[in-house]
């Protein structure tokens, strides 16, 4: 049985007037990855971390699908990202990692939020806002364990330590730290922050603990503790990049084709023209650019796919338009979409091509991309 190309499943009619790019969400996946990530932690509680809009992926689309496969524990990074999603997520249990913000103790208490303290600064903050509440404050401690970005330093912790009357009103409900190298298992700087972690946890009250990411989450049972933190592996990146992926992209970026035209051989296309046609060609032009986040560096390298067939890059990635050689695909036409990323060109290959991180290709999508879910068959 001949298998049908992959084609955009979306409806124009539900497509905002002049959209050009659609980010179309496989919503199958994303619950796939989310109960392998489950599966693989031996305790079973993973949280979701939806910061930088779900990676790119649009956090109104990406959380309710994850809510309704049985994620109740989220991460954002800042305030407003834990705003936007306590609105679609009235119940859900919210944490922001970038810590407690000066004068917002207020809207952490009204949205029912949690801020990651990791400052003595910023429990000193929380805790004078638990007695101007008149009640105690739930909050996660996180712990620096050598990354040297946020968290308590061990000298901090021993403070903490020496003198329970800090905490007095908080309600302390996670402590965690993060992991710098697990994409590396045999990196030694792993198993020296899981035996810090542990030391400096052991300091403070008794509370559940999470260490591992979507990476830290093949490392094994000793990195599991209480709660993992699962990030980019939601989305389909990577967690082992050494090996196979064991999840799936849940995304396909379509590009609508704006324009063909016929040019004759040795004819410039894109600024600088620092491509010239070999043939006759036709060039097909794409409502896609950098200002989207698709990278400025793919200009003559990138490749993108009709009907599952590589269609070349050729010219200068614009601010807001590509231009592809389709001579073989006589068939594009104006209104044709074209795939620009999806399960046959993930984010790990573009990056390679790009010369950056897969992490940067999906988080950089721009907001004028549309984001759907993708119909089910």
């Amino acid at each position: 049985m001949t298998r049908t190309p992959e084609r955009p499943r979306f409806r124009e009619a539900d497509l905002p007037p002049g959209a050009s790019a659609v980010f179309e969400i496989d919503a199958a996946a994303l619950r796939a990855n989310y109960q392998a990530l489950r599966a693989r932690h031996p305790r079973g509680a993973v949280a979701a971390v939806v910061k930088a809009n779900a990676y790119g992926s649009g956090i109104e689309v990406i959380a309710p699908v994850l809510h309704q496969a049985g994620c109740s524990r989220f991460f954002t990074a800042h305030l407003g990202e834990a705003l936007t999603l306590r609105r679609l997520l009235p119940e859900a249990w919210i944490a922001v990692l970038n810590g407690l913000p000066p004068r917002a103790a207020e809207v952490f208490i009204e949205a029912r939020l949690l801020p990651v303290l990791g400052s003595l600064a910023e429990i000193a903050a929380w805790q004078a806002a638990a007695a101007r509440a008149g009640r105690r404050l739930p909050a996660i401690l996180h712990l620096d364990t050598g990354m040297a970005r946020l968290g308590l330093a061990a000298s901090e912790v021993a403070r903490l330590a020496e003198d329970p009357a800090l905490l007095a009103g908080i309600e302390v409900v996670l402590v965690m730290s993060h992991l710098m190298a697990a994409e590396r298992p045999d990196d030694p700087l792993n198993e020296a922050q899981r035996r810090r972690f542990v030391e400096l946890a052991e300091r403070l009250p008794p509370a559940p603990r999470s260490l591992a990411n979507s990476s830290g989450v093949f490392l094994g049972p000793a990195y599991a503790f209480d709660l993992a933190r699962a990030g980019a592996g939601l989305y389909g990146i990577n967690p082992v990049p050494a090996h196979p992926n064991p999840l799936r992209f849940i995304g396909r970026l379509w590009a609508r084709v704006l324009q063909v035209r016929e040019i004759a051989a040795g004819q410039p296309v894109g600024y600088d023209a620092s491509w010239r046609a070999s043939r006759p060609s036709r060039i097909a032009t794409l409502g896609l650019g950098y200002a989207d986040g698709f990278p400025y560096r793919l200009a003559n390298r990138g490749v993108l796919h009709f009907d599952e067939r590589p269609v070349p890059l050729v010219g200068r990635v614009s601010m807001d338009l590509i231009t592809c050689d389709v001579t073989d695909h006589p068939e594009v036409s104006p209104g044709a979409w074209l795939e620009a990323m999806g399960p046959a060109l993930p984010p790990e290959t573009l990056a390679a091509l790009a010369g950056t991180s897969p992490y940067e290709i999906l988080t950089s999508l721009g907001g004028r991309i549309v984001r759907c879910i993708r119909p089910e068959e």
